[in-house]
């Protein structure tokens, strides 16, 4: 189940990569990231990394896209082109949902005895530890680089705003 996950995860996680590569629209683009991050958020979840997930949904699928979003509508100020949408999201996005959408329905009907014994709570020691570890690493060893990051994406939104800015 592990690898049918990996595998499945891991090439939408590939083809969002390509898509944003190959896309001639920011916005497209900006979408095709959110897949690779939503993706990369099932892949930390699928190896017992739940905080790093959450925080990748949290952090960089919603607050750093919204970023890229208003940097991208910041700097496209010119007239806007209407497009149809991707061509890619045609032909790989709907049987993709459609093939995810059959995997999950098959997998919930098959283990439908384990899951309504499972604890819903679970066993939250290793959470713990595992948020523990993660927050103890991130403001010790790593604190220098974590504000250097936040700094560096401060001056990237005013240079943005700087570059957009029209002569009066």
């Amino acid at each position: 189940m592990q690898l049918a996950l990996f595998i499945i995860f891991g090439a939408l996680a590939l083809g969002g990569a390509l898509n944003l590569l190959y896309q001639r629209h920011p916005i497209h683009s900006a979408l095709s990231l959110v897949v690779v991050m939503m993706s990369l958020a099932v892949l930390y979840w699928s190896l017992g990394a739940e905080f790093l997930a959450a925080a990748q949904v949290i952090v960089y699928s919603g607050a750093i896209m919204v970023l890229f979003v208003f940097v991208i509508m910041l700097l496209n100020a010119g007239e806007e082109h209407r497009t149809n949408g991707s061509r890619a999201a045609y032909a790989v996005g709907i049987p993709g949902a459609a093939a995810i959408f059959c995997l999950l329905s098959f997998v919930f009907l098959s283990e439908r005895s384990a899951l309504m014994t499972s604890n819903i709570g679970g066993d939250l020691s290793n959470a713990a530890d595992n948020i523990a570890d993660v927050s103890a690493m991130l403001f010790t060893r790593q604190l220098l680089p974590f504000e250097v990051t936040s700094i560096l994406i401060l001056v990237a939104i005013l240079g943005a705003v700087v570059l957009a800015r029209k002569e009066q």
